[in-house]
């Protein structure tokens, strides 16, 4: 039986390599639908924490970790051999940016190596992970064939780009498309064909790269649109204009215009890193990306942009940044999951801490962050007493699950960076991109003064 047909019979034993958001909804989803799978992570507690059918991501739900367990499909290990019994082999693997903002590849060597230890002949590989164009060839498929093996022969290899959108509840895993590219059409179709089993759709591309380089394009166009609408909320500051109003103006044109929303800056494990990825193997080809770039610049300035803004309204109330109580609320990179990484609030309490300021933060779903020192940082309790001590607020995280009403109630200033307290009309709510930040619009006790044009008729 060849392997596209055990595939197509569920016949065929499963390894995932990485069981963070992208590897353990694949692993269980693959499980579920009858394949014997085993994930594989470093992390001796995740792998101790599946044993007992409790899940460390929110969109998995115990029950249904447990419900996948109980089928006896699925398993944990930290253990690599287990390759060795593996028809299909997917990594799942971080990719990061080194400190030079360049590709951290060690994860994807680490995974060859495991290969070349372990795998049988005849295996489909798949990587997952981003990565670079060219990188699936370049690494993997380069380092294999280098022990004698040759792809589309010996061994199968495709690139899969993830397309997870944590906390997003419309768009899962078996209703977004999938994007599969082998280094031969045969790579592609067996790849295509256990897909099939979990995805509604699977569109083959001609190759790992094209595959690669959609990937990278998906996020490098968000991060370029959010750099654009982050620098038209500044320039509607200048302009005295309520960027928020404009983009809700724009977004009632039914075509021509996608709405993207300004913000503290960007966060999480794609937006920040993608393009990145793409302007590095540029400069290979002497290609230098200044959209890509630019957009970095821009992004990455918004939490020294909203420090400085920060500035101004406690200066409008005498008081100085200096040993002033500042409440985040929100850490998390987007609303909904309990995942930190590169989160602008990160940035933004590095900044202010230097400045002096008393941070504290408050997230419902984050209990405790680690800052770039090392410095180990724990959410305060919902304590609406305790939060009429602060000076300010910042809304960096704009979760459903804030009481907004409660927060705004207790008339504490707040800088709302994400128009989450837009219902509300209150001279203590200050809005990033809101035009507001003229000194003639406030009084000495904060309240709102109507501005006046000075423009003469």
């Amino acid at each position: 039986m060849s392997l596209e047909e055990k595939i197509f019979n569920f016949k065929v034993n499963i390894s995932v390599i990485g069981l963070g958001y992208v590897g353990l909804p694949l692993a269980l989803n693959l499980a579920d639908v009858g394949y014997r799978v085993t994930g594989i992570d470093l992390s001796a507690s995740k792998v101790d924490m599946l044993g007992r059918g409790e899940s460390y991501i929110r969109d998995i739900p115990n029950e249904v970790l447990w419900k996948v367990k109980q089928t006896g499909r699925f398993h944990a290990s930290n253990d690599f051999s287990f390759i060795q019994h593996s028809d299909v082999i997917i990594a799942c693997v971080p990719t990061p940016l080194n400190e030079y903002a360049e590709p951290d590849l060690s994860a994807i060597y680490s995974v060859v190596e495991h290969l070349q230890s372990y795998m049988k002949k005849e295996s489909l590989i798949i990587l997952e992970s981003t990565t670079y164009p060219g990188c699936t060839e370049e690494i993997i498929q380069a380092r294999l064939e280098a022990t004698g093996l040759q792809a589309g022969r010996d061994f199968y290899l495709c690139f899969s780009s993830e397309r997870i959108d944590p906390s997003n509840k419309h768009y899962t895993l078996d209703n977004t498309p999938k994007i599969v590219g082998g280094t031969t059409p045969q790579c592609s179709k067996i790849a295509s064909e256990m897909y099939k089993k979990i995805c509604k759709e699977v569109i083959t591309v001609s190759s790992p790269k094209v595959a690669e380089f959609s990937k990278l394009l998906e996020n490098t166009f968000r991060s370029v649109n959010i750099a654009f609408i982050n620098e038209i909320a500044m320039m509607s500051e200048k302009m005295g204009v309520d960027v928020w109003e404009v983009i809700n103006a724009a977004s009632t044109k039914p075509f021509g215009f996608m709405p993207f929303f300004p913000g503290p800056g960007i966060g999480g494990h794609c937006i920040p890193l993608d393009p990145m990825y793409l302007s590095w193997k540029a400069k290979y080809y002497k290609f230098f990306s200044r959209f890509i770039d630019l957009a970095n610049v821009i992004n990455n300035s918004m939490p020294d942009y909203v420090v400085k803004k920060l500035h101004k309204l406690l200066n409008k109330r005498s008081l100085p940044i200096n040993k002033s109580k500042i409440l985040i609320l929100g850490v998390a990179y987007k609303p909904e999951v309990n995942d930190y990484r590169e989160s602008p609030a990160l940035e933004l309490i590095r900044l202010l801490l230097a400045e002096g300021a008393l941070i504290d933060f408050y997230d419902p779903y984050v209990d405790r962050i680690t800052l770039q020192d090392g410095h180990t940082m724990f959410s305060v309790a919902y304590d609406l007493k305790a939060f009429k001590q602060y000076e300010c607020y910042i809304l960096v995280t704009a979760h459903k699950s804030f009481h907004y009403r409660e927060l705004k109630d207790l008339n504490v200033p707040i800088f709302d960076t994400r128009d989450a307290f837009r219902s509300f009309d209150d001279a203590h709510i200050y809005k990033l991109g809101s035009g507001l930040e003229n000194e003639t619009n406030y009084d000495a006790q904060g309240k709102w003064i109507e501005k006046v044009s000075s423009v003469q008729v």
